[in-house]
């Protein structure tokens, strides 16, 4: 018999064997981040937690900084905050481009009854 004349790749049993692999590996990250990681990562972060008001006076008191991790300290928590600056400008994008392609897609009826919905959840 001659060979087939189709693309390897386009073999149903490589493609399952693909699919299963990627399956495998997104299962596999999920149990890996729900077993802990997720939480280690998060307790890293504690500066970012909005309960926790850490400030730079007291750290600076409370590790008894020298004049030169005081300085070190200060730069780390203004790159700190310039770096939630702009993940909250992408957040608020991201809402943004999603909220009009809902409205974009409704009719003139729903998107008032959106609009309802959105400014009863914002508290407005």
């Amino acid at each position: 018999m001659l060979p087939s004349q189709r693309a390897p790749w386009s073999d149903p049993r490589v493609l399952a064997l693909l699919l299963m692999v990627f399956l495998l590996g997104a299962v596999s990250g999920a149990l890996t981040m729900r077993t802990g990681l997720h939480s280690r990562l998060h307790r890293a972060n504690l500066l970012w937690r909005s309960d926790q008001k850490v400030t730079y006076e007291q750290l600076k008191t409370e590790l008894k900084l020298t004049p030169d991790q005081a300085a070190k300290l200060t730069s780390i928590l203004d790159d700190m905050v310039k770096y939630r600056q702009d993940m909250d400008a992408e957040v608020e994008s991201f809402r943004a481009t999603g909220r009009n392609r809902i409205l974009e897609m409704l009719t003139p009826e729903q998107r008032k009854r959106f609009e309802e919905l959105s400014a009863s959840m914002n508290g407005h």
